[in-house]
């Protein structure tokens, strides 16, 4: 912990450090589910025929399984448990944009992943609901104008 952040820490009320705290938890439970969610999303799919077969083959939604493709899906796993550890030890600033542009970034990713089947896309539009409900959140974690610190609406 830095000096600045002792110090503003310090001016702030044991009732703004638990806000930011609660904040902190809810971002951290929100993207635990986004995950959740998405590795669920994928797992269904193992007792399929249809999947076995493919994965005989080597391709996975009709195209070849690579090196490239398990570091592709790897770093998108790797997303959401970073974001979980983030929000709670980036300072608010940085937090608030970090959840305001990832969010998004992956739901774009969710919409073109192009569901397949029912549980498909009802594991996507739970996965949507959490990132929005991400980006809202963070939104409204304002600062305060005389301290500088988070306030909630």
């Amino acid at each position: 912990m830095n000096a600045t952040t002792r110090r503003n820490d310090s001016v702030s009320s044991p009732n703004e450090r638990i806000d930011r705290l609660e904040k902190r938890a809810i971002l951290s439970a929100l993207w635990m589910f986004y995950l959740l969610n998405f590795i669920f999303r994928d797992i269904h799919e193992i007792v399929k025929a249809e999947f076995l077969a493919d994965a005989l083959n080597g391709t996975y939604n009709g195209q070849e399984v690579t090196e490239a493709l398990f570091l592709l899906g790897g770093i998108l796993i790797e997303i959401p448990i970073l974001m979980m550890l983030m929000t709670w030890v980036l300072p608010v600033r940085a937090n608030r944009w970090a959840n305001v542009v990832i969010a998004p970034m992956l739901g774009l990713l969710v919409i073109f992943g192009a569901p397949g089947d029912l549980d498909d896309y009802f594991h996507a539009i739970m996965e949507l609901i959490a990132l929005a409900i991400i980006v809202w959140q963070a939104r409204s974690w304002e600062r305060s104008p005389a301290q500088g610190q988070p306030v909630l609406r």
